[in-house]
C-alpha cells in the first residue's frame, strides 16, 4: 500500500512523464488473473476460426485460431465471457469457476449482436444508439477493384459513391447529401483510429479487414467539426491471437473495355456527317429535298467559308482524301488489372502479427493512363505485462503513374481524312491547319509522376489499476507524403519546349489521448471515454519550369538551358485542438442514453472564434428484451433509438485574413524593370464562425422470425446555420467578395436495410440485402437582403442559389423540341434550333425573364440489391446498383448541338449521336447553320440500372485440402459493370466530378467512358 501511495506521489510530481509512470504503476499493481481455454464450433461442429472471445465488461479479448481454439487471461473465476463470430448468435458464457469453456455457435442472421467501430472505441451493435453502418467487403473482396471506394458502391444506404473512369482514380463519395455551400464537403477518413488525408488509392483493398459509416450527427459527433459530412471508419487486418502462422497468397488478372463502344466516325460516315452540315446549301427551301443546281462543293478550291484543303486528296483537287485513320483505336488500348498479393499472419497468446506485401498494375483504355501500386503493411501488438498493451499499424505505399495520355478531345474530334506523321515518320503538330494540336502531341513527352505515402499509428494502451475498468491508451499517428511530378515536351510552349519539376511534401500527426472507463454494476452498464488531441499539418511545395529550349536532350534534369525560366513555392502550416467527453449509461439491457461534448479549436478561423463546442445526444430503447416482447414467436430483436446534436464545418486555412499578393506595381524609367510590390487580395472578416448543422435522427434495428429478416430504418433531419460562403460586395471597397457567414440549409431523408437469410439448409443457402435510401436538401435562407423591396429575401441568381429550392437547382431556359419545316419561327432562331420556351408570352427570348428552375442533380432515391447463393462449395453472388430520378430529379445537362462554322464543320464527332436534320425530324440534339445568341441546352434524366458485380467462386473441401496440405484454396471468376439499363444518351449517367461540375458522361468531345471488366484468380493459404 506504501509502494502504491509513493507511485501516486510520482505521478503528480511529474506530469510531463504521466504515460510513462501509469505503466510503472499498472506494473506494481497487477491484479490476480485465470486462464481459460476453450474450443469454438460451429452446429456442425466444425471449428470456426477467427471467433471473438471477449472478457464482459472489459476490452480484453483474442480470437480463436484455426482449429477453433483460444486461451485467454481473465480478471477473476467469476468473469464472463462474450462469444461472437459473424453470422452466429452471440453466446454469453459465465465461468463460475471454470478454466474451460467450449461453445456451439448457433447460426443467427440477425448482425445486432457484432462488434462495430464508434469512433474512439467499439460498442456492440445491440448498444449503438446512432445511425453507424458496416460495408459489407466480403461481397466484394474478388471484383477487380484497385480502390477500396470501389467497393462501396451503393452498399450503405445513405453512402454516395460515384464511378471510376480511369487508372487508380478514387470515386467521389458523400454521405447524407451536401450540407455545406462552400464548406468542406470532404468525408473524414480514419485509418485505423487515426485521421488519414492521403489518397484512398494508396490503400491496399486487400489489407482491410473492415468499413464503418457513421452518419447521423450524434455518432459524428466524437470528430467533431472533422466530421460534418459523416466518417468512414477503416480498420485494417492483424493477426488472431492464437493463431498458427499462416500464409495467403492472392492473385488476379482482370481486362477493361469501355461500357459503351461509341466510337468517332470513320471515313465514310464521317463525309455524310459534313455533308448532312450542308443541308441549307445543298438542297433547296423550304423543305429541303430538291437538290440546289448551283450547289458547289466546298472542297472545290477557293469554294466555301474558309475551305480546309487539308482534308482535299493530293491528287484529285476538290475530292476527299482517301485516309481513313483510326485516331481513337491508335490513342486507346485493352485495358486490365493486374493484382497479386502475399501476407503472413499469426500469433501467440500474448502477440500477434500481419505483414503484407501488395503489388496492382492497371493500364486504362486511354494509352500512358497507367496505374502502379507497391504496398506494404505490418501491424503488430504485444501483451508487454498483465494490462498494458502496445501496438503499432503502419504501411507504406508507391504509387507510380508514368506516362501522358494523348488529348482525349482531339481523339474524338480529329478527322479521318487527316494523318498525324508526315512521310518521314515525324508528328505533325497542327495536321488540320489551325490551332488544334495532333493530339499524340500528349503522349509523346517525358513524364514523371510518383506519389509515395507513409503512415504509421503507435499506440499503448493500459489497464489502471486504482479503478477497475478504467484504462488510458495514448495514439500518435503521423502520415508523411512525397509527390513528384517531372515532365518535358519538345512541342510544348508553342513548340520551344518546356521541362518542369514539381515537388510537394506533406506531413502530419495526430495525438490522441484516450481515457476510457467501463463498468457493469448489476444491472447498470456505465462506460465513459476522455480525449484530448491535437493534430498539425504541413505542407510545402517548389515548382520550377523553363521554356524555350534550343534542345531537351536532358528533359527535365537541366532546367537552366530553357530561355525563359519561372520558379515558385509555397508552404502553409495548420493545427487543431480538441477535447471530448463521451458517457454511456444502459439499464437492465433495456435503456441506453449516449451524451457527447467536443470542443474544436482551429487556426483558421477568425482571432474571435478559434474554438467552437458541439453537443449531443442519443437515447434507445431495447424493447425486445421488455417481458411483453420476450416470449414473442416473431420478435427476436427490436431496438428504438433517436439521436440529437450539432456538428460543424471547418473554413479554408487562411480566409478569415486578409491576404497580401505580389504584382508588378510600377516602371521606373524607360527600358526599366518592373518592381514588384505587395498589396491585399482579401478582406478580413473578425467574425468569421464555425459553420454548424443540427441534426435529428430517428431510428429501428430489428430482427424478426427466427432471425431470418433483420434490418434497419433511419429517418433524418439536418439543419445548417452560419453557411461558409464567398459574399459579392459592392467593388468600390476594392475587392469584390468577402468570406462570411450566411444562410441556412435543410438536408432530410430516409435509409431502409433489408437482410433475408432465404433459404438455408444442409447443402444450399441464399441470403440477399436491400437497400433503399432518399435525401432532399433546400436552401431555407441566404444573405437576408432585400434589395428590390418586395419583402421576400433575395435569391443569389449568379451563384444559381434559391430559396426554397435545392442547393443542385438548375436554373436555365426550358427547350421544348426542336423547331421544324412549316413552324412558326420567332426572329432569331431558324429550323434545327431548340424552341426556347417564352415563359412570359411577350415573343422575345430574354435572360431576365424566360429561365427557371427546371429540375436538379439530386436524385429521387437510390436502391440497390445483393444475392448470395451456396451450394456445398460453390458460391454465386450478383449486385445490382440504381440510382433513380423523377419529376425532375437526377437530371444532367448533355447536349450535343451542333452550329456550323468554319471549325465545326471539319471535326469528327461520336457516332450514336442523333442529329436533327430535315431527313430526321425526330433528332434529340440540335442542327442548324447558325447559333441563335441564347440557343438554349437539353438535359437528360441520368436514372440507372447497373449490374455492377457478379461474382462466380469454387472453394475446395477439407478433405482435398488436407492431401494437398493447404489451409485453403479457391478460385473464381467475376465481372465487374457489366450492364447498364438507362435512357441516357452517353458514356455513363452515374459518373461525377463535381470539382470539374460534370455530372454523368454524355457523348460530347472529351467524354471519358466507364469501364467493365472481367476478373479471374485465385486464393491459397498454408
Amino acid at each position: 500500500m506504501e509502494r502504491k501511495s509513493h507511485c501516486f506521489k510520482r505521478i503528480k510530481g511529474n506530469l510531463v512523464l504521466f504515460p510513462l509512470l501509469l505503466l510503472f504503476c499498472m506494473a506494481v499493481n497487477a491484479q490476480e488473473e485465470i486462464t481459460v481455454t476453450g474450443k469454438v464450433t460451429d452446429e456442425l461442429d466444425g471449428p470456426l476460426p477467427g471467433a471473438s472471445v471477449i472478457e464482459k465488461g472489459t476490452t480484453n479479448g483474442t480470437s480463436t485460431d484455426f482449429d477453433g481454439k483460444y486461451t485467454l487471461r481473465v480478471s477473476g473465476p467469476d468473469a464472463v465471457l462474450l462469444i461472437s463470430y459473424i453470422g452466429y448468435g452471440t453466446q454469453e458464457i459465465p465461468l463460475n469457476g471454470m478454466t474451460v469453456a467450449n461453445t456451439q455457435m448457433e447460426p443467427n442472421a440477425s448482425n445486432l449482436d457484432e462488434v462495430v467501430l464508434v469512433g474512439y472505441g467499439s460498442q456492440k451493435r445491440s448498444d449503438v444508439t446512432g445511425a453507424v453502418a458496416s460495408a459489407n467487403l466480403e461481397a466484394f473482396e474478388e471484383s477487380p477493384n484497385t480502390n477500396i471506394g470501389q467497393s462501396l458502391q451503393g452498399t450503405v444506404p445513405g453512402l454516395n459513391v460515384g464511378q471510376v473512369n480511369s487508372a487508380g482514380s478514387t470515386p467521389e463519395i458523400t454521405i447524407r447529401g451536401q450540407v455545406s455551400l462552400n464548406g468542406s464537403q470532404s468525408v473524414l477518413i480514419v485509418l485505423d483510429g487515426i485521421q488519414y488525408n492521403g489518397s484512398l488509392s494508396s490503400i491496399n483493398p486487400n489489407d482491410i479487414e473492415s468499413i464503418d459509416v457513421l452518419k447521423d450527427v450524434s455518432s459524428t459527433a466524437v470528430y467533431g467539426a472533422q466530421a460534418a459530412n459523416g466518417v468512414i471508419l477503416i480498420t485494417s487486418k492483424g493477426g488472431k491471437r492464437n493463431q498458427k502462422p499462416r500464409i495467403s497468397v492472392s492473385s488476379s488478372y482482370a481486362t477493361l473495355q469501355p461500357t459503351v463502344s461509341n466510337r468517332p466516325l470513320r471515313r465514310a460516315e464521317y463525309i455524310d456527317h459534313i455533308n448532312m452540315q450542308l443541308y441549307d446549301l445543298r438542297f433547296l427551301a423550304p423543305d429541303y429535298t430538291t437538290p440546289n443546281p448551283d450547289y458547289v462543293s466546298y472542297f472545290e478550291p477557293g469554294q466555301g467559308i474558309n475551305a480546309n484543303f487539308e482534308l482535299q486528296s493530293d491528287t484529285n483537287p476538290g475530292e476527299f482524301s482517301e485516309n481513313d485513320y483510326d485516331w481513337w483505336g491508335e490513342g486507346t488500348q485493352t485495358g486490365f488489372v493486374q493484382q497479386n498479393e502475399v501476407s503472413i499472419a499469426g500469433a501467440s497468446e500474448s502477440t500477434s502479427y500481419l505483414i503484407s506485401l501488395g503489388l496492382t498494375e492497371q493500364e486504362g483504355i486511354i494509352n500512358n493512363d497507367d496505374f502502379s501500386r507497391r504496398s506494404i503493411r505490418v501491424n503488430l501488438d504485444t501483451d508487454v505485462s498483465k494490462g498494458w498493451k502496445v501496438g503499432i499499424q503502419t504501411f507504406g505505399s508507391f504509387v507510380k503513374q508514368d506516362g501522358d495520355e494523348p488529348f482525349l478531345s482531339q481523339l474524338r474530334n480529329f478527322s479521318p481524312l487527316l494523318v498525324p506523321y508526315d512521310e518521314e515518320g515525324n508528328l505533325i503538330p497542327n495536321p488540320a491547319g489551325t490551332i488544334e494540336s495532333n493530339p499524340f502531341l500528349g503522349q509523346n513527352t517525358q513524364d514523371y509522376e510518383r506519389k509515395d505515402y507513409f503512415f504509421a499509428n503507435i499506440y499503448s494502451e493500459v489497464d489502471l489499476p486504482f479503478v477497475k475498468g478504467l484504462t488510458y491508451r495514448v495514439n500518435f499517428g503521423n502520415n508523411y507524403r512525397i509527390e513528384k511530378r517531372y515532365g518535358s515536351s519538345i512541342y510544348g510552349a508553342g513548340l520551344t519546349g518546356d521541362a518542369g519539376k514539381d515537388i510537394r511534401f506533406y506531413r502530419d500527426y495526430t495525438l490522441d489521448n484516450l481515457l476510457n472507463y467501463n463498468r457493469i454494476f448489476g444491472k447498470h452498464d456505465v462506460s465513459a471515454t476522455l480525449l484530448y488531441g491535437a493534430i498539425e499539418r504541413k505542407d510545402e511545395r517548389t515548382n520550377a519550369y523553363s521554356s524555350g529550349f534550343d534542345r531537351l536532350s536532358l528533359g527535365y534534369n537541366d532546367l537552366s538551358v530553357g530561355a525563359i525560366p519561372i520558379i515558385s513555392s509555397s508552404a502553409f502550416t495548420e493545427t487543431l485542438n480538441y477535447q471530448m467527453l463521451r458517457a454511456n449509461y444502459k439499464f437492465d439491457n433495456r435503456y441506453i442514453l449516449t451524451g457527447t461534448i467536443r470542443r474544436d479549436g482551429f487556426s483558421g478561423f477568425a482571432a474571435n472564434e478559434k474554438t467552437a463546442y458541439f453537443p449531443s445526444g442519443a437515447l434507445g430503447w431495447i424493447a425486445s428484451n421488455e417481458n411483453f416482447l420476450k416470449d414473442s414467436d416473431w420478435v427476436d430483436n427490436l431496438k428504438i433509438r433517436a439521436s440529437y446534436g450539432i456538428a460543424g464545418n471547418q473554413t479554408g486555412r487562411y480566409t478569415s485574413l486578409a491576404r497580401l499578393g505580389t504584382r508588378a506595381a510600377y516602371v521606373f524609367g524607360d527600358g526599366g524593370g518592373p518592381a514588384f510590390g505587395q498589396e491585399l487580395t482579401s478582406l478580413a472578416n473578425p467574425n468569421l464562425r464555425w459553420e454548424k448543422t443540427a441534426g435529428l435522427n430517428v431510428g429501428v434495428d430489428f430482427s424478426l422470425f427466427a432471425n431470418r429478416l433483420n434490418g434497419s430504418v433511419d429517418a433524418y433531419k439536418n439543419i445548417t446555420d452560419d453557411l461558409l460562403f464567398s459574399v459579392r460586395i459592392p467593388y468600390l471597397t476594392g475587392f469584390s467578395n468577402i468570406q462570411t457567414n450566411v444562410g441556412k440549409i435543410q438536408n432530410t431523408g430516409l435509409e431502409v436495410t433489408l437482410n433475408g437469410d432465404i433459404v438455408r439448409n444442409d447443402n444450399f443457402t441464399w441470403s440477399a440485402t436491400a437497400n433503399y435510401a432518399t435525401n432532399k436538401n433546400k436552401i431555407l435562407a441566404l444573405t437576408g437582403e432585400d434589395a428590390d423591396g418586395d419583402g421576400v429575401e433575395d435569391d443569389l441568381i449568379q451563384s444559381g442559389l434559391f430559396i426554397g429550392e435545392s442547393i443542385n437547382a438548375i436554373y436555365d431556359y426550358e427547350v421544348d423540341g426542336i423547331y421544324q419545316i412549316g413552324d412558326d419561327i420567332p426572329d432569331g432562331y431558324g429550323i434545327g434550333n431548340y424552341r426556347v420556351v417564352d415563359q412570359n408570352g411577350d415573343g422575345l427570348i430574354t435572360q431576365a425573364d424566360d429561365r427557371k428552375i427546371i429540375g436538379t442533380r439530386d436524385p429521387s432515391y437510390a436502391v440497390s440489391l445483393l444475392n448470395t447463393f451456396k451450394y456445398k462449395n460453390l458460391s454465386f453472388s450478383f449486385f445490382l446498383n440504381s440510382i433513380q430520378g423523377k419529376d425532375g430529379h437526377y437530371i444532367s445537362r448533355n447536349d450535343n448541338a451542333l452550329y456550323r462554322n468554319a471549325n465545326t464543320l471539319y471535326q469528327n464527332v461520336v457516332s450514336g449521336i442523333d442529329y436533327w436534320s430535315p431527313q430526321n425530324p425526330d433528332g434529340l440534339n440540335a442542327m442548324a447553320p447558325n447559333r441563335p445568341g441564347i440557343a438554349g441546352t437539353r438535359y437528360e434524366n441520368r436514372s440507372f440500372v447497373r449490374l455492377q458485380d457478379v461474382n462466380l467462386r469454387y472453394s475446395f473441401g477439407q478433405e482435398v485440402l488436407e492431401k494437398i496440405g493447404l489451409a485453403e484454396l479457391s478460385i473464381f471468376i467475376s465481372g465487374k459493370n457489366l450492364a447498364t439499363w438507362t435512357d441516357w444518351n452517353g458514356f455513363d449517367p452515374e459518373y461525377q466530378d463535381s470539382s470539374n461540375n460534370v455530372y454523368g458522361v454524355g457523348l460530347s468531345v472529351g467524354g471519358r467512358p466507364v469501364l467493365k471488366g472481367y476478373s479471374m484468380g485465385l486464393n491459397v493459404s498454408f
